[in-house]
């Protein structure tokens, strides 16, 4: 089974900025949609953002849309999630993960915003905001 490594969270002040990273063990992700999600104490695991394939048409929570942005790098095998105007709310473990179904199942109805469509799943990185 392919790994999925984040890094790049930490404490930041409301209202700064973080970006967080995903890197996979194997170079296999070039042709996969893949998301971002993140999971608060006593909380169920949420949609964040997510992205095609080619790095084009990203998707977002309405509660981050505006202040987050979700890129990739396929050269390195990367995804990135810019988290600017950072709320306490934004506070969670946040997960990278990719999709499991196809291209066409991925823009079918709202199967890209559904944890249960992704199947490798990384260990997560907390992010922390203070008031």
């Amino acid at each position: 089974q392919v790994h999925l490594v984040e890094s790049g969270g930490g404490l930041v002040q409301s209202g700064n900025s973080l970006r967080i990273s995903c890197t996979a063990s194997q170079h296999t992700f070039s042709s996969t949609a893949l998301g971002w999600f993140r999971q608060a104490p006593g909380k169920e695991r949420e949609f964040v953002a997510s992205i095609t394939a080619l790095g084009i048409n990203p998707n977002y929570a309405t509660s981050v849309s505006g202040r987050f942005t979700i890129s990739r790098d396929n050269a390195k095998n990367a995804l990135y999630l810019q988290m600017n105007s950072l709320k306490p709310e934004d506070t969670a473990v946040y997960y990278c993960a990719a999709y499991a179904g196809t291209y066409t199942d991925y823009f079918t109805g709202s199967n890209r915003f559904s944890k249960e469509n992704y199947d490798v799943w990384g260990q997560g990185t907390q992010v922390t905001v203070s008031l």
